[in-house]
């Protein structure tokens, strides 16, 4: 799907593509993993693993996907992810250049108070960031 929204982008003259939040990886809306103070369920347990199944590891092969399709459009792409790091997942946002070179990415790590350094990535086109 995200190729294909991609192309039409890039066929319409976009320079920039943004996805939002959670695009790749989806966003469990209302879940709370049926956790309570001090447990989970066992039904909550099994849904968060296959929660954790779907997150992307950054850097990683969906990365590169993303950097292939990246050259083949020649756009610039900020595309938001949920990134798995060991069992702990984020929000992130990643960045590319036309060129498919990964410049960096964006975790939301305050995610209930204004986020304090957002990381901005010089273009050709200009400075591109992102606040989750």
């Amino acid at each position: 799907k995200e190729e294909r929204l991609l192309a039409e982008a890039a066929d319409l003259g976009s320079r920039l593509v943004v996805f939002p939040e959670a695009s790749i990886g989806g966003y469990p809306c209302g879940s709370s993993f049926e956790l309570a103070i001090g447990a989970r369920t066992a039904k909550g347990r099994d849904d968060f693993r296959k929660y954790h199944a779907f997150a992307i590891d950054v850097p990683g092969p969906e990365v590169e996907r993303l950097a292939e399709m990246v050259r083949k459009y020649k756009v610039f792409l900020v595309m938001g992810v949920i990134e798995k790091e060991s069992y702990t997942l984020y929000c992130t946002v990643v960045f590319f250049d036309s060129q498919g070179v990964f410049l960096g990415k964006h975790r939301k790590l305050l995610p209930t108070a204004l986020e304090r350094c957002i990381p901005v990535f010089d273009t050709p086109i200009g400075k591109i960031g992102a606040a989750i």
